[in-house]
């Protein structure tokens, strides 16, 4: 299934070039601060692209000077419950639909990652950061706990006494801290951004799609498994993956000495 409309207009842009997909926040102007139409377009955006079997890839990214700069305050503060309810919606449903797809997830950031922001570069599977990037959870500036997986990918990413500090005292971490802490995986210079971006994804697009989604799978739910449940996850998935073209190629590879060609089937 491909997508049933292909959205390059509006607030969250989405489209797929090749097996990658693309999801961009285009609210340049509010440092894509997210509101209930963005919240919505981001939900929408997923499902089509979790819908879309040719996808082997995806990239998260912002249009503009920053990539997140948390939530519209402005439309939380006409309607504060309402607002809230909805903009958390969208995203989260969003959120879960990116961390359950096979398709690995980039996200790239620049500029300002605040509040959900950050929560969503967390949720997805690896971050690139150009040089200068600024980060912060920022929820304690508006007096709110968090929301779009952020008390989820702290302490897993960081521990709980450094998720702690980050999320009580809401201190801004500037792009080296952030690549020392773990919380992205590059830091490139802005010049080369695009073209590492690029290189990331066409890797990641030429793996073997179904491992690699059960790779993700495994890796999430580590942490709420004990050790038995979790052999015996290892099991069903790596049999399951012992049934696929990718791993009869894989090993036809591996033997053959050359480069693997792999489909994600």
């Amino acid at each position: 299934m491909t997508y049933p409309e292909k959205n390059t207009s509006g607030s969250v842009l989405h489209w797929r070039e090749g097996a990658v997909a693309h999801i961009r926040f285009n609210r340049p102007a509010s440092l894509n601060a997210i509101n209930r139409e963005m919240a919505a377009g981001f939900h929408r955006a997923c499902k089509n692209i979790a819908a879309d079997a040719a996808v082997r890839a995806v990239l998260v990214s912002g249009e503009g000077r920053a990539f997140m700069a948390g939530g519209d305050l402005d439309e939380m503060l006409a309607d504060p419950a309402q607002a809230a309810s909805e903009l958390i919606a969208g995203m989260h449903g969003g959120i879960r639909l990116l961390t359950s797809m096979n398709a690995p997830v980039v996200c790239a950031v620049q500029g300002a990652v605040a509040g959900g922001g950050l929560g969503l570069m967390l949720a997805c599977d690896l971050a690139i950061a150009a040089e200068g990037t600024r980060f912060s959870v920022a929820y304690p500036l508006i007096g709110a706990s968090c929301d779009c997986s952020t008390s989820w990918g702290l302490p897993r990413v960081l521990g709980l006494r450094r998720a702690m500090q980050l999320a009580l005292l809401g201190d801004t971490v500037d792009a080296q801290e952030a690549l020392s802490l773990g919380l992205v995986n590059r830091v490139v210079p802005v010049a080369s951004m695009d073209a590492e971006v690029e290189a990331l994804l066409q890797r990641l697009a030429n793996g073997p799609t179904q491992a690699l989604g059960r790779m993700k799978k495994l890796l999430r739910k580590s942490s709420e498994h004990g050790i038995d449940a979790h052999l015996d996850a290892e099991a069903e998935g790596f049999v399951a993956c012992s049934g696929t073209a990718d791993f009869r190629e894989g090993i036809s590879a591996f033997r053959e000495k050359r480069a693997a060609r792999f489909q994600g089937i």
